[in-house]
């Protein structure tokens, strides 16, 4: 087995025995320690001598010795080599269930705040190091650290056992779980500041993650709505950049480079799904999705059956965004001017007041309807506020395109 197999190997059993050591100690942060201590003997031994016959339960041996170490000894016994003690361990056998479930749950406490919770996930279940989640959202790693830090202790400080949710806490709590994988994925696919437009690593977390979730939790038309989004999406990101990093609009993509395996698989369970008894938001994006999906190009695109979906979505989940990208699809349908009337209902929504998306979409639109002096102002505009250095480049050069019709 090769560096990177054992790579994937831990990445995809450490947060199972993470759950599985929670569920039977309660206690978070002590488990996780104990389990990076499990897993660097693991990187250690392994490759040497070989992957166990049971690693899963490998790891839980180690790690639960490791806690009750932990628990029993004195400093000096505390901090003795994980190496040491795995010496001699013979694998316990370890129930056949995957706790990352639960373990998203605990991530996802509703004491915490949405972006304590997103670094909780990260770190607890993904497996990434602070100082990548750090890099991945642009902070220092001090400051990483402390906000898991004080995540931690807000679910010690909250005194719940780590078991499974029930009833309506349980829906809510599976809504944040969907929620903080769904911000995840768009860190990932549209990295909201700095020099890169995409962090296709972080995009791939998500989509592994929510796989898992998706194990558990099948027929759940919503999971597999936002598998199936994120899947319909990424599929893209190759096609999204020129060789220099630049950004390239969905109608000037070329769709030759879309991932087919994962379009296939999105658009297997889009269909799956639509049969089911309930459509939520996550399904609805994700048809969407699918019908960009299912254009061999983007002047065969369904723009009828995208703004009735968007319509659909608005009415289950309103938010401006989705009236924002409706205002797009209608535009397609019914000429500019009738998507410029439906962005001038959000002009006092002060979610979207000074955002560059509104301000990006109104230019298209402007541009479009021939009023280059409006689009080459909401261009420029719009370059100003936002963060990403990919996206103002691509505003800015939309800026110079209709310049010279604006000055004339």
């Amino acid at each position: 087995m090769t560096a990177p197999d054992f790579e994937d190997l831990l990445r995809e059993l450490t947060p199972q025995v993470l759950g599985t050591l929670v569920r039977r100690y309660g206690q978070f942060e002590g488990c996780e320690d104990a389990v990076q201590e499990a897993v660097l003997a693991a990187t250690v031994q392994w490759p040497a001598e070989g992957v166990p016959g049971s690693p899963r339960g490998w790891l839980v041996t180690v790690a639960s010795r490791r806690y009750v170490d932990q628990l029993r000894s004195d400093h000096a016994r505390r901090e003795r080599e994980a190496a040491t003690a795995a010496a001699e361990v013979v694998p316990e056998e370890v129930p056949d269930r995957d706790d990352t479930l639960l373990l998203l749950f605990l991530c996802c406490h509703p004491t915490l705040t949405a972006a304590s919770q997103t670094a909780l996930t990260l770190r607890a279940v993904g497996g990434l190091t602070t100082a990548e989640i750090a890099r991945a959202f642009l902070v220092p790693e001090a400051t990483m650290a402390a906000r898991i830090s004080r995540a931690k202790q807000r679910i010690r400080a909250a005194g719940r056992t780590f078991g499974p949710p029930e009833g309506a806490e349980r829906e809510e709590r599976l809504r944040v779980v969907l929620q903080v994988l769904y911000l995840i994925f768009n860190e990932g696919y549209t990295a909201s500041s700095g020099e890169l437009l995409h962090r296709p690593d972080l995009a791939r977390e998500a989509i592994r993650l929510t796989r898992a979730v998706h194990a558990q939790l099948p027929q759940d038309g919503e999971v597999s709505g936002l598998l199936a989004l994120m899947l319909l999406t990424h599929a893209r990101w190759e096609a999204r950049t020129t060789a220099d990093g630049g950004l390239v609009p969905l109608d000037e993509q070329d769709r030759a480079r879309w991932d087919a395996a994962m379009l296939e698989e999105g658009m297997g369970l889009v269909k799956a799904s639509l049969a089911g008894p309930r459509l939520g938001p996550y399904l609805l994006q994700a048809a969407i999705a699918a019908t960009h999906a299912d254009a061999p190009t983007a002047a065969d695109t369904d723009w009828r059956q995208v703004h009735a979906l968007y319509l659909v979505l608005e009415r289950l989940a309103p938010n401006p965004m989705v009236t924002l990208n409706r205002a797009i699809a209608l535009a397609e349908v019914e000429g500019p001017r009738v998507g410029l009337t439906v962005l001038a209902s959000l002009d006092e929504d002060p979610r979207l007041a000074g955002h560059h998306r509104l301000l990006s979409v109104r230019a298209h639109l402007l541009e479009k309807a021939g009023d280059a002096v409006g689009a080459y102002d909401h261009y420029r505009r719009a370059a100003r506020a936002t963060d990403s250095l990919a996206e103002r480049r691509f505003l800015e050069a939309r800026a110079g395109r209709v310049r010279p019709a604006a000055s004339g």
